[in-house]
């Protein structure tokens, strides 16, 4: 059995609108008889794999995700010289090593330079093409099939080890993420709230009009989100093997996933907000959430404090049925100012 470490995350948003769906308003589930309010997974992860916290803890060794390394290619190579018939057939001979290509399109000339899928592209990968790019300008010639081989199976991307690729036109070279992190959703029923807004034009005299230049209207909510979040460590060391970047990694995911908040509609409500409850475990046990703690939604005027209760309630009845869920636990409690983010890592990485 694998080496695990999971995490029960408590966070508290104000008036947000965090994660969209499709008509603009608060993504929500429907968990017991409830409706709550919802993030998804992606969400959370492109926010904290994206943030200046992230950024600079894996600084060289993060991966670019991205459909555009054709265009990138094929940019470099006309910059140097080289015709545009003859960049375009190189570039697209490079891209394709990393996916299907899209089909030409007369208003958007370069889209078939574009590959169809996102692809994760680690550093070592990315540095090899555009040496491999660097030569063929040099030499002015056609890249052989070795050099060609530019997908790496061991990676030197953390963000790529955590949250894995997945490339449907070269299999071989998936890698399967280390991290899981579920959906957040509120521990208690919410009700999607509606915000009428209007805008002023700042040169209106209101000689002849008074009325607002603009009017609008989006859903916002607001609760305390329980995430569950569990690395896989033997797999994180299987995709990583340096130590220094496993560190690294763990370091990052943690430092992010308590601090970082999604950027949605962020200049509207300034939600930004902190982790107020941790509970880190560690061992080899089968992970499992604690999220049955909430299928009645969590009420009373203490509503962190009671929502740490019921959580802790179900972790000790699992312990007590199905034996220790966890060799080693760590709490990080704000509201009872125990435990701190610098042990909280020490934790997790020793």
């Amino acid at each position: 059995m694998s080496d695990f470490i999971q995490f029960h995350m408590l966070t508290f948003y104000g008036p947000s609108n965090l994660n969209r769906d499709d008509l603009g308003r608060p993504k929500t589930a429907r968990i017991g008889n409830s409706e709550r309010l919802r993030i998804s997974s992606q969400s959370l992860k492109r926010a904290w794999r994206t943030s200046d916290l992230f950024e600079e803890v894996s600084k060289g060794y993060q991966g670019t995700r991205t459909k555009l390394l054709g265009v990138r290619v094929y940019e470099k190579m006309l910059a140097s010289g080289i015709n545009s018939k003859t960049a375009k057939k190189r570039a697209q001979e490079i891209a394709k090593q990393f996916g299907k290509l899209k089909g030409s399109k007369k208003e958007k000339p370069l889209n078939d330079l574009e590959i169809e899928q996102l692809v994760h592209i680690c550093p070592a990968e990315w540095e090899n093409t555009m040496s491999l790019v660097d030569t063929l300008i040099e030499e002015d010639r056609e890249p052989n099939e070795d050099e060609l081989k530019l997908l790496r199976k061991d990676i030197n991307a953390i963000d790529v080890a955590l949250f894995g690729r997945m490339l449907a036109d070269v299999p071989y070279y998936n890698i399967e993420a280390a991290a899981q992190v579920s959906h957040a959703f509120t521990v208690h029923g919410t009700v999607v709230e509606d915000d009428y807004f209007t805008a002023v034009d700042d040169l209106n005299t209101r000689e002849e009009d008074a009325g607002s230049a603009h009017i609008g209207e989006f859903g916002f909510g607001s609760g305390l989100f329980y995430t569950y979040m569990c690395i896989n460590k033997d797999l994180l060391v299987h995709n990583l093997k340096e130590d220094s970047l496993i560190n690294k990694a763990l370091t990052g995911f943690i430092s992010a996933a308590t601090q970082i908040a999604p950027t949605g509609k962020q200049n509207s409500f300034a939600s930004r907000a902190r982790a107020s409850y941790v509970l880190a475990e560690k061992g080899k046990q089968q992970p499992r959430q604690l999220s049955s703690a909430f299928i009645k939604p969590v009420s009373g005027t203490h509503l962190l404090k009671n929502t740490i209760k019921e959580l802790e309630r179900v972790q000790q009845n699992m312990d007590a049925v199905y034996g220790a869920c966890a060799d080693e636990r760590y709490v990080l409690n704000v509201d009872e100012q125990k435990g701190s983010l610098d042990e909280l890592i020490n934790f997790v990485r020793s």
